[in-house]
């Protein structure tokens, strides 16, 4: 069952939504522990997209992502088919690592990176 993170499910998704488009762009995020896990499917699945190619895999992946943009002439989607997939061709899954860094200062929530590998 998935994590339900304290909110509503369109405001999960949105959530997950932005996570995952921010994890594209940058590569690494730093996060909670719980959301970081969560986030790690969502990505999983958008890398599969990638690498599958084909035009309907790019829309579907453009209609999950936000448009934001990666550089100056490339988007999340841009960067998620032409230089991600690419790198994980050969890979079978397990393209990012939740690295663990203990307690937020503020509230104790545990805090984790994300990356990708």
């Amino acid at each position: 069952m998935a994590r339900k993170l304290g909110r509503t499910t369109d405001q999960r998704m949105a959530l997950l939504r932005g996570l995952a488009t921010d994890l594209i762009i940058h590569e690494r995020l730093e996060t909670t522990q719980a959301k970081a896990k969560e986030l790690r499917s969502v990505v999983e699945k958008m890398i599969t997209l990638g690498k599958r190619g084909d035009l309907h895999a790019r829309r579907q992946a453009a209609s999950f992502l936000y448009n934001a943009e990666a550089s100056e002439n490339e988007d999340a989607v841009q960067k998620l088919f032409s230089d991600i997939a690419s790198r994980y061709e050969e890979r079978q899954g397990g393209y990012t690592r939740v690295l663990k860094l203990g307690p937020r200062r503020g509230d104790g929530a545990e805090m984790a990176v994300i990356e990708l590998v």
